[in-house]
């Protein structure tokens, strides 16, 4: 059997707008007994599609609990084809918590409605291998203990909000539970290998007798047979292989920058570190041109010294010649007057 693929927008928007698959689908994922659907007045479809591709839909369920009581709980279900626009979950659930429209008064007090968000994905989240999440929010006190009594709380409930995760790619082909079953429907494991618009199915694994199975399949072979939503499933295709595109353009100019950078901050390290080396050399070259100073000085003042010595050295050799001139003319006086060497030498007490 050939259906059209629900990962579309436009084969999931008409599958959904059947209020009656709504709570099927639903009330597998919650795994809860969802006894009312209706789709709430502001839907976010992709009909602008050069500005997002989030398709978004939003629901106000009347979940009946296991002890019979009922609540009510906005749904909030988005799916995306591409990883880069999951950053738009929180600004539609930023949109939801401003919405008065959430905001329920009782005799006591008013409070926002507790909202659970879905995320079909179709793509993996890291490396989690699950392809159903669950995340759950739970009240602790300081010691990190579950805190039951008085819970739920309708002041906590609107706080906080429980998110279901659905990784398409990881949908295993094997119905195992209620939700594999109806989940079994967006497997792309059972992709058509000519028209990626249709998915080829066993319809033997479901039960004939499974009545909300059947208008599931019902439902989406009649979008199958449907010319316009072809064609619109073919607009599709070529707005996500551009946006695709795109991305990888992006991606490629973002790694780009990055290597762009890392070489700028490796540059920049390398100008730090010879900025360091130079101001260590002009240290050294400071501290040597200060030693040269201080050498310089002491070799001044030791010319000085040596100066005053010669002149010192000059006068004591001035002194000496003068005493040896008086020396020898007082020996020529004493030769003159007929005195021997010897008695002059006596006589001056000095070397014959």
């Amino acid at each position: 059997m050939k259906i059209a693929n629900p990962i579309y927008d436009v084969v999931f928007k008409f599958l959904m707008e059947d209020v009656r698959i709504a709570r099927t689908i639903l009330s597998a994922l919650l795994k809860k007994d969802i006894v009312k659907v209706e789709v709430r007045p502001h839907e976010y479809t992709n009909s602008k599609r050069e500005k997002i591709s989030v398709f978004r839909i939003d629901f106000g369920a009347t979940v009946r609990e296991a002890d019979g009581t009922e609540h009510l709980v906005l749904i909030e279900l988005q799916k995306t084809w591409l990883p880069t626009e999951t950053l738009r979950f929180r600004q539609y659930l930023g949109v939801q918590y401003e919405n008065p429209s959430n905001i329920v008064a009782d005799s006591d007090d008013q409070h926002a409605i507790p909202m659970i968000a879905v995320y079909l994905l179709g793509h993996r989240v890291g490396d989690i291998e699950e392809p159903v999440l669950y995340v759950r929010h739970q009240p602790f006190d300081y010691n990190g203990q579950l805190v039951t009594k008085g819970i739920p709380d309708p002041f906590v409930e609107s706080l906080t909000h429980d998110s279901i995760i659905v990784q398409i790619p990881l949908l295993h082909g094997q119905v195992n539970n209620r939700l594999d079953e109806v989940l079994s429907v967006f497997d792309q494991n059972y992709l058509d290998a000519e028209d990626h618009r249709m998915l080829t199915i066993n319809d033997s694994q479901y039960q004939e007798d499974d009545i909300e199975m059947q208008r599931i399949l019902k439902r989406l072979l009649m979008a199958a047979a449907d010319s316009e939503m072809r064609m619109e499933m073919n607009v599709e295709n070529e707005y996500y292989s551009i946006i695709e595109h795109q991305d990888t353009d992006i991606l490629m100019k973002d790694r780009e920058i990055a290597e762009k950078n890392v070489l700028l901050n490796d540059a920049k390290q390398r100008l730090v570190a010879a900025n360091e080396q130079l101001d260590a050399a002009n240290e050294q070259l400071n501290a040597a041109n200060e030693q040269l100073d201080a050498t310089n000085e002491q070799l001044n003042a030791a010319n000085e010294q040596l100066n005053a010595t010669n002149e010192q050295l000059d006068a004591t050799n001035e002194q000496l010649s003068q005493k040896d001139e008086q020396l020898r003319k007082s020996i020529e006086l004493l030769r003159k007057a007929g005195m021997s060497s010897e008695d002059i030498a006596r006589t001056l007490q000095i070397d014959l």
